[in-house]
């Protein structure tokens, strides 16, 4: 039986002598989208961080596929994320910033970058610089980023804030998509019926604690 993908164990953080992550432990497998929900404050949003290496938890131990976080790599192998907000090249465009993240993954062609774009529903032709895109369009090439190549992993930190409804199905079909196909997809969110329909479990975390 393959091993759990995601193993936290008694996972704590605390900022200046505040902890806001107490003791959460949980086991995440392939092929399941597991969804986090909880209020600003909750510690879903630093609870993935840490996940995803960005931040360093003090107590406890995160091994994604095996490999712990902090030890045996800083950061998880073939994982893709959007974690606030994005961060691109405002002068360039939308595929080439998703040319420039993906060079660090060769397995990414163009040919797979161009349809990604148009999943998400953006035209990999727009020569418009992505500092002009409007805020929806800007989330589309987050979640882009996040999901080209299929990474075995995905993340995605209020994944459909700004965009239109028909977005919002086509992006959770592709994701839906992405799970069948054994990767791992964690996305929190602040209302629970909008988690309902994607994900097989939902965690609820209040005050840095998983409650159910």
């Amino acid at each position: 039986m393959r091993e759990a993908a995601i193993q936290i164990e008694q996972v704590s953080k605390s900022f200046q002598g505040r902890k806001v992550l107490k003791n959460i432990s949980c086991e995440l497998n392939w092929g399941q989208v597991y969804g986090i929900v909880g209020n600003n404050g909750s510690g879903k949003t630093v609870l993935m961080k840490c996940i995803c290496g960005l931040l360093p938890y003090d107590e406890g131990s995160i091994r994604v596929a095996g490999k712990k976080i902090g030890k045996d790599v800083d950061f998880p192998e073939d994982m893709g994320m959007i974690i606030e907000s994005p961060g691109f090249l405002p002068g360039m465009t939308g595929i080439k910033n998703l040319k420039i993240l993906a060079a660090v993954n060769h397995r990414i062609q163009e040919s797979q970058i161009r349809e990604t774009m148009r999943v998400v529903g953006l035209d990999p032709n727009l020569k418009q610089p992505v500092g002009k895109y409007s805020l929806g369009m800007k989330q589309k090439l987050g979640i882009a980023n996040a999901i080209m190549g299929e990474p075995d992993v995905i993340v995605l930190d209020e994944p459909i804030n700004a965009l239109d409804e028909e977005s919002v199905d086509n992006i959770k079909k592709e994701l839906l998509k992405l799970r069948d196909g054994g990767s791992l997809i964690i996305t929190a969110c602040h209302d629970r019926e909008e988690l309902e329909y994607l994900c097989d479990e939902i965690y609820e975390m209040k005050d840095g604690r998983i409650c159910g």
